[in-house]
């Protein structure tokens, strides 16, 4: 169940995603946003160039993470998906 708390954090991620996407994508990748746990677990997916990169877990931790911990606040930890 969606409830508007939920909903806010979701669309502050979305935002905060937003923001990060032209960097990832200036190198062939991109990401979406898969969901957003009731305990602040972001979870992502990275598509395009990013999927097969060896750096991806160095930029979701010091780029996308850190984005949308700042951006964020309740957030705790983003995590690529599949």
């Amino acid at each position: 169940m969606i409830n508007n708390k939920n909903l806010a954090i979701s669309e502050r991620v979305l935002s905060a995603l937003q923001k990060i996407r032209p960097f990832l994508q200036a190198d062939g990748g991109d990401i979406e946003l898969v969901n957003v746990t009731p305990d602040g677990i972001v979870e992502v997916r990275l598509t395009g160039a990013c999927s097969s990169c060896p750096m991806s877990q160095m930029t979701l931790r010091a780029g996308v993470e850190r984005a949308i911990i700042r951006e964020v606040p309740g957030i705790r930890r983003v995590e690529a998906v599949s």
